[in-house]
């Protein structure tokens, strides 16, 4: 931290200071007791039992958020969080030798504000002795599979920013605990040793893969979760709960349990010491013969346990006093209470090797045809909702800081973007944005992103009047993917204003529902842009129903520079109906000077693909296609597809339509092939002029279910590349991994469903690829997708499902809404991008980029002002390409929050992944950095000051990458998939 020391200010340091001072009412003696040192002694030639208490509580699931805190609707779950913390605290207090980890702070948050001062100082010391520990700590546990590592990475750091403000060192979780996510990313892995954890424990992983672990004692590993970062940068010590995350058999003594309370009194007929003892030990020392150590763990509570702690803690004393006892007869078992960071010092202290893991945990079985990877694409619509809410968040953050406090209070009134934040880290919960809760729940999260970004739009609002020195009441059109914008459809005269959240410039596409002929369009700098009116089609008429009735679209594009914006006029000057000209019969090619696509002129189809930049061509045929989801009724199994298990019937899906309909616009802003393979598909293949990537909009529903069959959609590109039963996917957005079909890395899998058991998670992309060519697919939201046969990428876009796949939710996945009754009707995008292998990131990395962090569009009425500012970048240069701008946003009054990231990995780009150095004091145009210090990338711990514990591989075959040298004081070097994080002390130009 040396070079950054140089560069901060006193008035910084006293912020430092300040950040990681301890609490009031704690003391340095205090703080001594938490964590590692509050551990309970152990027995060095016993087999130590580190017995757990937790509890495990959904941020929803089959209740709200609200409904699970406050114990409403019981008859759906009997759940209460605030009773369950309410216990909890009661029962600690009784017993110093007890122990209990709370995992989510979305929930402790409330109930803390609740409490009294008194109540809060008795909590605090609990924290301070290590009698309550927090693990994880993030606003939530959230969802593996199907976020983005921008998400996570904010929820992460908002529930521990709390539990650090409020209870100093002793409050920073050392291990992070993800016992319910249905499969675990490789990405979450390195983002938790980024964040300074020192071990990782889960409960749910594939059984054959659990049943090879146990019989080579592999159950704890060491998983290097990068192969561009140095070991052990991301390297995590992971551990697999031995009984997912419940107590053992027989021993559950919540209210909500069966299993008998150990009865002592001698002089009772039903006194049952001897029987539980003689079951305990039988189960520890079973469970000792699948792990290295003489240390097991055992996880004493289940979901929302602990509402009455007594029955718990009243039945774990007897337990550790009765076994316990046995030691003078001979026995060797010693049980006590225990966290999960006091397990993980014991296995430290092994000084043992562990396997090495450098693939991930996808996907998850739990039995031969039980796969969980419906969830993948469960609920498209709420996915495709979270991502452009997360774009939306990230844009409200950056000009809350560019332009300052004024930003919350303004000409629109008062703003926040803390909302929003909350929202969209709620949104992150393996039960949210995985798609598998009731539906009532996913209506909730939806609406709780909506509320968000209502604050947020004041908020924005406020930001652009400062910036461009108007006030003029801006307006927003959230309906532009089914063409409804009333404004634009009625206004003759207005202004378009382009929000660039990317920190490199963007030429990006805007459409615009109209009802003219012709319109004028002129950029900041007063020149006129190409622009073109083309019909509003037929599907989207269909979708929007009652709710828009332009008849065109007025399409152009527009460059925005980087982290800021730019302004276009637009005037009406014909009305009339839409003149561009189409054609009906299917086209032979659209192109523009980059890529052609040709169609076969008897089905309507795409039949090639060429990038003529580099001379490249393959044949692509693309088509829509069913599976037929199981009932549960057949030979093999009675599993059903729900929302979590994806079980097709057959391995072959049945075709939707083997012709399209087609309809053809050629224009010299955009060329579009509108496809119709059914009344409930559709497609456009839409090129723009200026566009690397073909884009393929697709709309998908109601999906017809009087037949009685349950539907999963998907798309399939059968293409020429030979990739050898091999693709490729992203791990929530961040780094690929490779794939391939019928086969695990790390054990020799017998594969029970070929189709299921070849889909993984696509959060933002996937490609195939052979020596010459590879073919990428950038998706708008998180999709389950396969390569199932050689040269092809099938991509899951919807689903319908009529059985429940009894995995807890208990009820089908059947979306309806009131403005579509009859199914939910979804509309999503693929880009797809043809390239060498050796330069394909060159394109897919940004352009993923542009579709998680798009432009944001606001409008205002009439000619502008004339001394409005047209054009505006928050950064004084453009970062180089290799750089991403991951977090702007306001930490605290005069301290900003700073995320650089390297987004290439080290292997895969000739020219981008080499290191990239940034100076901070260049990088913004409206502040001054003042002074600046490095944290880990929760921003929970300096950089100098964040240790780890020190695991040894078995193997360690990945070489070291040499040390750079110092930066200067401002300047720091970017590694390839490297994230440097900063807090700036900023003053406002």
């Amino acid at each position: 931290m040396a070079a950054s020391l140089r560069a901060l200010p006193v008035g910084l340091l006293l912020v430092q200071s300040a950040v990681l001072s301890f609490p009031l009412g704690q003391n340095r003696a205090e703080v001594a007791t938490c964590g590692y040192k509050s551990c309970h002694a152990t027995v060095p030639n016993m087999l130590n039992v580190h017995l757990v208490p937790h509890t495990h509580d959904d941020v929803g699931w089959l209740k709200t958020v609200d409904q699970y805190y406050y114990g409403d609707r019981n008859d759906i779950q009997h759940a209460g969080v605030q009773y369950i913390l309410d216990s909890v605290v009661d029962q600690l207090l009784k017993n110093p030798d007890r122990r209990f980890i709370y995992v989510e702070t979305a929930f402790f948050y409330r109930w803390w504000k609740q409490q009294s001062s008194s109540m809060q100082q008795t909590v605090k010391q609990l924290v301070s002795e290590g009698r309550l520990e927090f693990v994880n700590g993030g606003w939530c546990m959230s969802d593996e599979a199907t976020t983005h590592y921008s998400a996570v990475i904010d929820q992460m750091t908002m529930g521990l920013k709390f539990l650090n403000e409020t209870f100093g060192p002793c409050g920073r979780p050392r291990v992070a605990w993800h016992i319910d996510p249905f499969g675990h990313a490789r990405e979450h892995a390195s983002m938790f040793a980024q964040m300074g954890y020192d071990g990782f424990f889960f409960g749910r992983l594939d059984y054959q893969d659990r049943g090879h672990r146990m019989k080579n004692k592999d159950q704890e590993l060491l998983w290097r979760a990068s192969d561009s970062l140095t070991p052990p940068l991301a390297d995590l010590f992971t551990g697999i709960l031995p009984n997912g995350y419940n107590p053992p058999a027989g021993f559950c003594w919540d209210q909500l349990c069966d299993d008998p309370p150990i009865r002592d009194d001698p002089d009772l007929e039903d006194y049952n010491v001897d029987d539980v003892v003689e079951r305990f030990l039988s189960v520890a020392h079973s469970q000792a013969l699948v792990y290295k150590t003489n240390h097991i763990i055992m996880t004493m509570g289940s979901d929302f346990q602990y509402e009455n702690a007594n029955l718990w803690y009243k039945n774990l004393d007897k337990l550790i006093h009765y076994v316990n006892a046995q030691q003078a007869n001979g026995s060797k078992v010693n049980v006590l209470y225990s966290t999960p960071s006091c397990y993980l010092q014991e296995l430290h202290r092994a000084n043992l090797t562990w396997a090495l893991k450098t693939d991930d945990f996808f996907p998850y079985a739990d039995n031969a045809h039980n796969f969980w990877t419906g969830y993948f694409t469960s609920r498209p619509a709420l996915k495709r909702y979270e991502r452009l809410s997360n774009s939306r968040l990230q844009i409200c953050n950056q000009l809350e800081v560019l332009n300052g406090p004024a930003s919350r209070k303004g000409p629109f009134g008062e703003g926040d973007s803390q909302t929003m934040r909350k929202a969209m880290a709620v949104a992150q919960h393996h039960d949210a944005v995985s798609g598998t809760e009731k539906q009532h729940v996913a209506n909730d999260y939806a609406r709780r992103l909506a509320n968000g970004w209502e604050h947020c739009r004041v908020l924005v609002s406020n930001s652009l009047a400062a910036l461009s020195g108007t006030s003029a009441k801006r307006l927003y059109c959230d309906n532009l993917n089914i063409s409804v914008c009333p404004f634009t459809e009625s206004t003759k005269k207005f202004a378009v204003n382009v929000y660039n959240p990317l920190a490199q410039p963007v030429t990006w596409p805007v459409r615009l529902p109209v009802n003219g002929t012709a319109y004028s369009v002129t950029d900041a700098k007063g020149k006129p842009l190409d622009c073109q009116v083309v019909p509003v089609s037929q599907a989207t008429r269909e979708l929007r129903q009652n709710r828009g009735y332009a008849v065109s679209e007025l399409v152009f594009q527009v460059e925005a520079p980087p982290l800021g914006y730019s302004t276009y006029s637009v005037s009406l000057l014909q009305n009339g109906p839409p003149s561009a000209a189409t054609q009906h019969r299917a086209p032979l090619a659209i192109q523009n000077k980059y890529l052609q696509v040709t169609f076969d002129p008897e089905t309507g189809l795409l039949s090639s693909f060429s990038n003529l930049e580099t001379r490249q061509t393959v044949e692509l045929t693309q088509n829509f296609y069913w599976y037929n989801a199981s009932d549960g009724y057949n030979a093999h199994s009675n599993q059903p597809s729900g929302a979590y298990i994806f079980r097709p019937n057959s391995s072959t899906p049945f075709v939707i339509s083997w012709i399209a309909k087609t309809e053809t616009i050629k224009t010299p802003v955009v060329q579009e092939v509108r496809q119709w393979f059914s009344p409930w598909v559709s497609q456009v293949v839409r090129l723009y002029a200026d566009s690397k990537a073909l884009e393929l909009e697709w709309t998908v529903g109601p999906l017809p279910i009087d037949d009685g069959l349950g539907k999963e959609v998907i798309t399939r590109l059968d293409t020429s590349i030979k990739s050898s039963g091999i693709f490729y996917t992203d791990s929530n957005g961040r780094e690929v991994l490779q794939r391939g079909k019928d086969f695990r890395p790390t054990w020799d899998l017998k594969q029970t469903e070929p189709i299921a058991g070849n889909y993984y998670p696509v959060n933002s992309r996937a490609y195939i690829k052979d020596e010459s060519d590879q073919l990428t697919v950038v998706t708008d939201r998180s999709q389950g997708g396969g390569s199932i046969q050689n040269g092809s990428l099938e991509i899951m876009l919807h689903r319908r499902l009529l059985y429940d796949d009894v995995r807890g939710v208990g009820e089908p996945l059947n979306e309806t809404s009131n403005e579509y009754p009859e199914g939910l009707v979804v509309r999503g995008k693929l880009l797809l991008s043809l390239n060498p292998p050796e330069s394909a990131a060159d394109t897919h990395r940004p352009l993923a980029q542009q579709v998680v962090l798009q432009p944001l569009l606001t409008f205002t009425d009439g000619d502008l002002q004339s001394d409005t500012r047209l054009e505006f970048s928050g950064l004084q240069a453009v970062l180089p390409p290799a750089v991403h701008l991951l977090t702007v946003s306001q930490w605290d009054r005069d301290l900003v929050l700073l995320r650089l990231e390297h987004q290439f990995q080290s292997w895969e780009s000739k020219m981008h992944s080499q290191p990239v150095t940034v100076n901070l004091q260049k990088l913004f145009s409206t502040m001054e950095v003042l002074g600046f210090s490095e944290t880990n990338l929760s921003a929970n711990q300096w950089k100098d000051e964040m240790t780890r514990l020190d695991w040894r591989p078995q193997t360690d075959d990945v070489p070291l990458l040499k040390p750079l040298g110092d930066p200067s004081i401002w300047e720091v070097t970017l590694k390839p998939m490297e994230i440097r994080t900063f807090l700036l002390r900023v003053s406002h130009r």
